[in-house]
């Protein structure tokens, strides 16, 4: 949608309604420098303006916030320089309010703004480059400066000089220093060399043919010079230097050499003076090196037998300290034990003292009592339950005997 709304616009204000921006920015940067609008970004230790710095355009690199200081601090230098005081807003400011602020003074000017604040706050755009430009405009006019149109000089038509016959060059010479490549852009007053080529080759070849008899101009004379005179440009030959020609190379080597050499020869004398000059130091500091030492020679021995003296105290302190620390060790090692039977002994006199082991020994006891009566009483039954088993088996062996003698009595007489 976005981009139809663009398009539609493009259709109404023309195809280089697009590129308007640019063309704004650019006088704009051109005003700027009339009025100097170097001072206000040394103050503030800023670059200067590109041709499109506040131009919006998805081939630009964009920092919105970077954009809308410079835009605020340059609109603010403008106004001053109209002649209307105006605060100079600070980086942190609200933007809204120093939007505001600025278009009420472009209105003070008698400006038309027909555009919402908001437009500015991207500090890149059309609307930002339209209102830097009239205000440049309005402090144009208070310093009384208007551009006029450029007066361009006349400049007198160049002689074509004319190559004379001992200066003419051979076409085998015009191949050899001709570049290999032959660009495109050539003016078309430069002649085809090879066609040339063909062409005298071809008119050697009619004319080494000897005519049968002897010919005679009929071509009148002033027309001749008249013709000549007009295509006398059209056979000039332009032989362009090539950047990649060793000639060219050579000749740049012999400059450079030239420059070093007597760049060296100027500089030669500054160098001499101050090798001089280091010497010197040099052999003011070696002195003055040997003089500190023989008189700090006898401190420097009494620093070194100071220096013997502390290393064996500190052997000696080391020696001492490392009994100590195995003596705090073992003390450790005491304490922890002697903590350890503090904790124990709290623990039995906290036990010995507490009833509460009495209460629960008692509830031990009864919960066994009770548990004794049941097995009693378990056992009992169990007993009860076997004299029962052992009285049943009894009678009934004693049944069995009984049925046992009675069929022997009854068998008896038959056998």
């Amino acid at each position: 949608m976005v981009n139809d709304g663009r398009r539609g616009e493009e259709d109404d204000c023309g195809p280089g309604a697009a590129h308007q921006g640019f063309i704004i920015m650019e006088a704009l940067l051109e005003k700027l420098r009339v009025l100097d609008y170097e001072e206000v970004l040394a103050q503030h230790n800023a670059k200067y303006l590109t041709r499109h710095y506040f131009v919006s355009s998805p081939y630009l690199v964009s920092n919105p916030g970077e954009q809308f200081y410079m835009f605020a601090i340059i609109a603010a230098w403008l106004i001053n320089k109209a002649g209307r005081p105006f605060t100079e807003p600070q980086e942190y400011d609200d933007p809204t309010a120093t939007v505001s602020n600025i278009l009420a003074e472009l209105r003070a000017f008698g400006i038309k703004v027909d555009f919402p604040p908001s437009k500015l706050k991207s500090g890149s755009g059309e609307h930002v480059c339209f209102v830097l430009d009239r205000l440049a405009e309005e402090a144009l006019k208070r310093r009384g400066f208007c551009f006029k149109r450029p007066v361009y000089p006349t400049e007198a038509t160049e002689e074509e000089c004319v190559v004379e016959d001992e200066a003419e060059l051979t076409l085998d010479k015009v191949e050899e220093e001709m570049p290999e490549e032959p660009d495109d852009e050539e003016d078309e007053n430069v002649v085809d060399l090879e066609a040339l080529k063909l062409q005298t080759t071809r008119i050697e070849a009619e004319a080494s043919s000897k005519p049968d008899e002897i010919l005679h101009s009929t071509v009148d004379a002033a027309e001749w010079y008249l013709e000549v005179e007009r295509v006398l440009p059209q056979l000039k030959v332009t032989v362009r230097t090539d950047n990649k020609d060793w000639r060219t190379h050579l000749d740049q080597m012999h400059r450079h050499r030239d420059g070093i050499t007597s760049s060296l020869s100027e500089a030669q004398v500054y160098l001499n003076k101050l090798q001089e000059d280091i010497s010197k130091t040099l052999e003011k500091v070696s002195s003055r090196e040997k003089y500190l030492n023989n008189q700090l020679e006898h401190p420097i021995q009494e620093y070194r037998s100071a220096q013997a003296k502390l290393s064996e105290v500190k052997e000696r302190y080391k020696q001492a300290s490392g009994g100590v620390t195995e003596r705090t060790r073992i003390l450790a090692g005491i304490t922890e034990e002697l903590e350890k039977v503090k904790q124990e002994t709290e623990e039995k006199g906290s036990s010995m003292s507490d009833g509460a082991l009495v209460v629960k020994l008692k509830q031990s006891l009864n919960k066994l009592k009770q548990e004794i009566v049941q097995m009693d009483i378990r056992v009992g039954v169990v007993q009860h339950a076997l004299l029962q088993a052992k009285l049943k088996e009894k009678s009934n062996m004693t049944r069995d005997m009984h049925a046992t003698s009675i069929a022997e009595a009854g068998t008896g007489p038959f056998t």
